[in-house]
């Protein structure tokens, strides 16, 4: 049984903006928890934080590249103790004027496949570094949510609509009783 009342901190990957960040929003609201939202370049950042806070958890998502990567290392310490469907913001297409011509398209690892098979692509580290990154003029166009696109004031180009995606709860072993 995992004990979700003593969580104090969800670390996640950032910046604002992403699926993770809503997702980590959506967890505190159904299990009715205070928690605070850490936000992590990567989530190999945020794993390295919470570590060294028994009360912290991560959430992942389960088409994180190397996912597995803060699963195994860690077994010693950590477990997986959740997991839950929330769909995704919309994830768009999207560049900074609707006539713009592209060439290179930033995106995070996990949803590349949706960046048409003529341009090239600049991996990031999230979808909200992906609008950023577009906004900022680094790039031509992006594959990034809704939410970030609207911040960052971007165009869309095609909308692939929500996805259902899964999420993972990274707690200490200590939050986490086994049934026997």
């Amino acid at each position: 049984m995992f004990d979700r009342t003593r969580i104090s901190t969800i670390h996640t990957l950032g910046p604002s903006g992403t699926n993770c960040e809503a997702a980590a929003t959506h967890y505190m609201a159904a299990h009715g928890l205070a928690a605070d939202v850490v936000l992590h370049r990567t989530l190999e950042e945020g794993m390295a934080r919470v570590l060294d806070d028994p009360a912290a958890t991560l959430l992942g998502c389960v088409v994180y590249p190397d996912l597995h990567g803060l699963v195994f290392p860690y077994l010693d310490r950590m477990t997986l103790a959740d997991q839950f469907l929330f769909d995704t913001f919309p994830m768009l297409l999207a560049a900074r004027s609707a006539d713009a011509a592209i060439s290179v398209v930033a995106t995070h690892p996990a949803p590349r496949a949706l960046v048409p098979a003529s341009h090239e692509i600049r991996l990031v580290t999230s979808n909200a570094e992906a609008a950023r990154s577009c906004a900022a003029g680094e790039v031509d166009a992006c594959i990034t949510t809704a939410a970030a696109a609207e911040r960052h004031g971007l165009v869309v180009l095609r909308d692939h609509g929500p996805v259902p995606m899964g999420f993972t709860i990274h707690a200490h072993r200590a939050l986490v009783r086994r049934a026997a």
